[in-house]
């Protein structure tokens, strides 16, 4: 299974139609890949507040629909990173999109840990309620069950442990991580794969956000917490080969998932 981590450049330059459109045709040249991931908030900026409510954008709005259709043309997995969603009673989350090889919007999820305390996203974003998990059906992607998280999720192992529970074998976490805790995203990254036994896919932005430099350094890791792959701190493209027998035979041979007593037991 070929995975494609793209981690895009925000820069405050580039207007968000034409990201949309310079993306697509990243994704669309994926094509020898089978599942593609972006980061979060993309079209706007991680850190970007006070735009967060004129970039909103329905489940069916242009972000979807030219993200979908670059699924569609690679015929990949798209895990199309993060929006600024616009919900039906006016309230705003941050959304993940999953998309299939066919096109079709398979999964979202609003992000439920909303980073900023008592201000910015936490102050402007409603709060997801639910973990959400996606079967990734096809040959070469062997019916992995995918976990979806974002970002800040990425600090909380209990959201994590419930993925697992619910069958997790990878997480795709898109995220908008500052520079300045950049250490923290890498040992983040690596505990949620060694505590889990699972692949982690973690894709973050390059450039600023709203002044925010991004830490970028998007990273591939395995069930053993080895990174696979890590990029810098640009606009960069990571392709790994993954094997998605790894995570059965890491939790077999290694069972300390069975050994919980804290929780519900993993039924492996």
């Amino acid at each position: 299974m070929r995975a494609s981590v793209l981690q895009i450049a925000v820069r405050p330059d580039e207007p968000a139609d034409e990201r949309r459109a310079r993306v697509s045709g990243l994704v669309r040249r994926q094509h020898a890949s089978d599942l593609v991931v972006l980061p979060e908030l993309w079209t706007v900026g991680a850190f970007a507040f006070d735009a967060f409510a004129a970039h909103a954008e329905p489940l069916d709005g242009p972000t979807a629909r030219e993200m979908g259709a670059a699924a569609a043309s690679a015929r990949v997995w798209l895990h199309a990173g993060s929006l600024i969603e616009r919900g039906p009673a006016d309230e705003l989350y941050n959304t993940s999109l999953l998309f299939g090889p066919d096109g079709r919007l398979r999964r979202t999820y609003r992000k439920i840990h909303r980073f900023g305390f008592d201000r910015g996203e936490a102050a402007l974003l409603a709060r997801g309620g639910e973990t959400v998990t996606a079967v990734l059906d096809g040959d070469a992607t062997a019916g992995l069950t995918a976990g979806l998280a974002t970002c800040y999720d990425l600090r909380f192992p209990e959201q994590f442990r419930q993925l697992v529970d619910a069958g997790a074998e990878l997480f795709l976490v898109p995220a908008g991580w500052p520079a300045a805790r950049r250490a923290h995203w890498s040992l983040l990254a690596r505990a949620r794969a060694v505590e889990s036994q699972a692949y982690v896919l973690a894709c973050g932005t390059a450039g600023t956000h709203a002044g925010v430099e991004q830490a970028g350094h998007s990273l591939v890791v395995d069930p053993w917490g080895e990174v696979l792959a890590e990029a810098g701190a640009g606009e960069e493209t990571l392709v790994v080969d993954l094997d998605p027998a790894l995570v059965a035979k890491t939790r077999a041979e290694f069972p300390a998932l069975r050994d919980r007593v804290l929780g519900v037991p993993v039924p492996r």
